[in-house]
């Protein structure tokens, strides 16, 4: 399979962010992808007004493009916040105001895959406390992504980058996916495996796939080190994707990364075409 024929999402919270966020998804279309997925987009509001869904609703159909995968409300992205989820007090209500709103955006659009990314620890607040904070919203979250016939995503984060983050492996992530579908008994939360981030933990990525491969709901890519484009660090992705085919996933693979000093049009070089 490789990088020839595997179906990519061009994440538009990442790449394309040189233009307005209306914009990219026709410049999605013109650089040749027919999906993409976002980070939600109004940082500071977990339920913008209808003029605002709708007018990036319009955006996305009218670039022909389809939505594939959308996080709920987690803070500032990029920026110091991983998520809101299992932040006791005015953030984890904004997550919980958040989920009809994301889930009936997603739904509007076809969206399939809905990533609740699960909040820094806070200082001076019980661990457990905060989990089980985590474990009463994902259940919430899965429930509105099961109405709309979607996946709900646990994604690891890397311990670098994100120290507060308390799942900073592929273990952590699937373990709290299992919780929630042992919760629900729904078995719509599912693991999403970032090979940017996982390599940035260390971990065995062969072994991982192996692993959690019939766990995985999407796969997001990124070189290591940097963060960029296949082929600008040093991981084997093309061999890393055979690896899921075969493992048996077949689902999309997100591209999250940085299209480094260019324009992002020209950031997709390794694609053959």
């Amino acid at each position: 399979m490789g990088f020839a024929e595997q179906r990519y999402n061009v994440n538009l919270s990442m790449l394309f962010t040189e233009l307005p966020l209306l914009e990219r998804p026709a410049a999605a279309a013109a650089a040749g992808f027919t999906a993409v997925e976002l980070w939600w987009p109004w940082t500071d509001t977990p339920t913008p007004g209808p003029a605002e869904l709708d007018a990036l609703g319009r955006a996305i159909a009218d670039a022909g493009v389809r939505l594939t995968c959308l996080n709920f409300y987690a803070g500032r992205l990029p920026g110091p916040d991983r998520g809101a989820l299992s932040v006791p007090g005015e953030e984890s209500e904004r997550f919980r105001a958040n989920v009809g709103v994301a889930a009936g955006f997603a739904r509007s659009l076809g969206c399939t895959a809905l990533n609740a990314v699960y909040g820094n620890r806070v200082e001076g607040v019980d661990p457990a406390e905060q989990d089980a904070l985590a474990l009463e919203n994902l259940v919430l979250a899965a429930r509105a992504a099961d109405r709309i016939g979607a996946v709900l995503l646990i994604e690891a984060l890397n311990r670098t980058e994100s120290p507060l983050y308390p799942l900073v492996s592929a273990p952590a992530a699937v373990g709290i996916a299992d919780r929630v579908n042992e919760a629900t008994g729904l078995g719509n939360a599912r693991f999403l495996m970032d090979l940017y981030h996982l390599s940035m933990n260390g971990e065995d990525l062969p072994a991982v796939i192996e692993r959690y491969a019939p766990k995985t709901g999407h796969v997001q890519i990124a070189d290591n080190p940097g963060r960029g484009a296949p082929g600008t660090g040093s991981l084997p992705l093309e061999d890393l994707l055979d690896q899921l085919k075969k493992a048996g996933y077949d689902g999309r693979v997100g591209l999250e990364y940085k299209p480094g000093d260019r324009p992002s049009a020209e950031a997709f070089d390794w694609l053959p075409r």
